[in-house]
Order: C-alpha cells, then structure tokens, then sequence
C-alpha cells in the first residue's frame, strides 16, 4: 500500500509548474557590494552584484535561473497539513454516511454472519468503509474492551431489551459493538493491534509521511520517509494477516528485510536507472511512467514477503459457522491463495491514488481556476485529492476479495476431502481467513 512514488511524481510536476510561474524563494546573502535589482517575468527581486561585472552571458544567465527556480520548490506545509487534516475528515465522513444509511436495514445480530453481504461487493465496500473509519482510533482501550463483552454477551442482550429499544436497535447496537472491538483486536488472536497499523489508523498515520515525503527535497530526505513508509507497510500487512500460524521472530524479520529492500530497490533503481541512461530531458519525461509500476511492484513485493511464512505453515479451514474442521490442521493451498488475492489487492490499490487525482485536478473547473490563480495551492489541494483517493481506494481495492475466502473441498488437500459436518454429510466448500 504505497503512496511514496505517486506523491514523489506528484512533488515533481509540481516543482515544475512552479518553476514554470517564475516563483522565486529569495536568499539574502550579507555583502558590501551594492544592490540592484534584476527583472525576472516581470517581478522584480533584489539581488547582489559587483557594480563593475560584466553582463551575464547566456549560459550564466540560464544557470543563475535554474539555481533560483531551484531554490523555490518550497511547500506550504501549513496549508498541506490543513489539507491532511480535511481528507481524513472526509474519509471519516464516509464512514459515517454510510452506517447511517444502512441503520434501519441491519439484520438480526449474530457474532458469527455479518453486517453486509459479503457475497456483493457493495456490501463488502460498505463493511470496509466502517472497518477503515479514522474515528475509531479515539475509541479507548476500556471502551474496546466493553464493545468484546458486550458483543460476547450478545444473547442476553437481545432477548432482555430494554424499554423503548426495538429488537433492530439492538441489533444495531451490537453491530457497533463488534465493529468497535474488531477495529482494535485481532480476529484470529485477541490481541491489540497498535494504533498506527490498524486499518483505521492507515490514512492518518500515513498521512504525515506522505506529508513528508512531498516536502522532501533531497534524495536522503526521500530514501528517509520511503523507508519509514515501506516499514509501516510492512506492519501494516504483519499484524493483519491470518495469525492462526505462528510465526518466528527470526522468520518476521528476514521477511521484513526483504520486503522492505525488495521495495525501495524496485522504487529507486528504476528511477536511477532512467535517470543515468537518458537525457535530463527525456528521463524527466519517462519519470512520469515510473512511478506507478514501480509503486504496484514495492507494494505488492511488500505485501507478499511479509505474508508468505503462512504459505509455509498454511491456515485453519472452518466451515459456514466459523468452526475449524480439522483442529490443529492447516491447509497451505487455501494460505496461497489467500495471500496472493491480498498481494493483488494491494497492487489494485495504486490505480486511484496515481490517477485520479491528476486527472480531478485538470478536470473540475474550480479547482483548475484556483491552482492557475494561486500555484501554491497545488500541493494542498493534492494532497487532499490524494488522501481521499487512498482512504476510500483502500476500502474498494480489499473489498475486490471476500476477507473469508472459499475453497472447495475437492481443490484442498486430501486430509479434508473424506470429512463430514454435523448431519454426516460431506463437506463442499470450506473457509479460510485470506487477512487483510
């Protein structure tokens, strides 16, 4: 789930356009040499000079215009964390727009069906939609744990209903609940996910970084943030995988090492690369084509290494009631593919955040008059552009998958094709926890 390279591509169109409006940070150099002042697209700016130097020639001249457009790629930090700040409002809003609208439609609570349907897409957008709200990291530990007993307690809630409260009240109620406490706890093992790698917590966290990642202006500035970024991918994707399989410290490690120096390989050789073959101008022409294979390969590669070891060990299968089949068994075809349509769903998710912003920023009218009337309002309004698209991008892109996968029992190992379920039947699909 990167963000650095459409943001790295986003920072260079828009230093670019802003050298292109002859924007000019100025630097003021103590001398005793007089002052005079030089014309630059019709903006005067002071500069120091020796009285009795000789006209600039025309390369000096290009140089010195280069060197001052160079010094004016600043960001309007401020603005941009505003603008941070007012997309994950927006993502928020979603969220609550879209429990809201459903309120009255919640079916009878049962911890073991769901919400939505998650035999729809729609219905599995919705359910992320929720699962992704940035309101539910201000939910404390104590009101976690109330949601886990109130949810655990759920019979005795609904068949005691309070004066006044209807049956689909409560329901919705416990639908929360579960929400609440799914948001923070680990489904396979109990244990509390740290804030930053909560789904919820994705688009705030990584905001800040993708924040930084715009306003860096040297390549150890960018090495620095890509880095921060790909180690939060990496847990991210760690403490949201199936746990039912252990994993050693010795194995998450090695899996982290390589997924994040998978990553920011694939990110930056390529752009070395581009850059040393070709001229300066047509490397800045092929750069606008590297960032988005290069962002589906780090992400995925990220992805992939980080939850391979359950290829290793394999997953549980459960049937339609969430009970394992074969307690203590695993089944490692179901773990590939359940890590695989993770893998691609990441891959997925950089299409909204590489394109739709640019093409919301040329295409509404409003917003194409204010950034030509005001260039420094190019960086917040993409920011904002692209925090929205990630935060509601990463919903539609895990929801392309169902969270409990299906197999057949006759593509699954020969352990779990002669078994039977309660009435002595054999099973036909078995089901499995692909994480998230």
């Amino acid at each position: 789930m990167s963000l650095r390279l459409a943001t790295v591509a986003t920072s260079r169109s828009l230093s670019a356009i802003v050298r292109n409006n002859g924007v000019i940070a100025s630097k003021r150099i103590p001398s005793n040499r007089p002052t005079v002042t030089i014309r630059h697209r019709g903006k005067a700016t002071d500069a120091t000079a020796d009285a009795n130097a000789k006209p600039p020639s025309p390369a000096a001249k290009t140089a010195a215009e280069s060197s001052s457009s160079s010094s004016s790629d600043g960001i309007p930090l401020g603005k941009t964390v505003v603008a941070m700040t007012l997309a994950i409002a927006t993502v928020s809003a979603a969220a609550n727009i879209a429990e809201n609208a459903t309120a009255s439609l919640v079916p009878k609570f049962d911890p073991k069906s769901q919400r939505f349907d998650q035999s729809t897409f729609m219905g599995r957008l919705s359910k992320m939609l929720l699962a992704c709200d940035p309101t539910l990291l201000f939910k404390s530990g104590e009101e976690v744990q109330r949601c886990k007993e109130l949810v655990e307690d759920w019979k005795n809630q609904m068949s005691t209903l309070p004066e006044g409260m209807t049956e689909t009240e409560m329901s919705r109620k416990l639908w929360e609940a579960q929400r609440v406490a799914g948001a923070a706890l680990h489904p396979d093992t109990g244990d509390t996910i740290p804030h930053p790698f909560r789904m919820s917590g994705y688009v705030p966290f990584n905001g800040p970084i993708c924040v930084a990642m715009v306003a860096s202006q040297s390549t150890s500035a960018l090495l620095f943030w890509s880095w921060v970024n790909q180690s939060q991918n990496a847990l991210v994707n760690y403490y949201n995988r199936n746990a039912s399989s252990e994993m050693t410290n010795e194995t998450l490690m090695k899996s982290y090492a390589a997924a994040v120096g998978s990553a920011l390989t694939v990110a930056f050789g390529l752009a070395t690369f581009i850059q040393k073959r070709y001229s300066p101008e047509q490397a800045k022409n092929l750069m606008r084509w590297v960032s988005f294979p290069s962002a589906v390969v780090a992400s995925s590669l990220n992805c992939y290494i980080v939850r391979s070891p359950e290829i290793d060990t394999g997953i549980p299968l459960v049937d339609k009631d969430g009970d394992e089949v074969l307690p203590g068994e695993t089944s490692k075809i179901a773990a590939e593919r359940g890590v695989n349509s993770t893998t691609l769903s990441r891959a997925l998710l950089q299409a909204p955040v590489y394109f739709f912003p640019p093409v919301l920023m040329s295409s509404i009218p409003i917003i194409k008059n204010a950034v030509e009337k005001n260039p420094a309002l190019r960086v917040p309004i993409t920011t904002y552009l692209l925090l929205c698209c990630f935060g509601l991008g990463l919903p539609a892109s895990v929801a392309i998958f169902p969270q409990m996968g299906e197999i057949k029992v006759s593509e699954a190992e020969e352990k779990y094709q002669t078994l039977s379920d309660k009435s002595g039947k054999g099973y036909e699909v078995l089901f499995y926890n692909k994480g998230l």
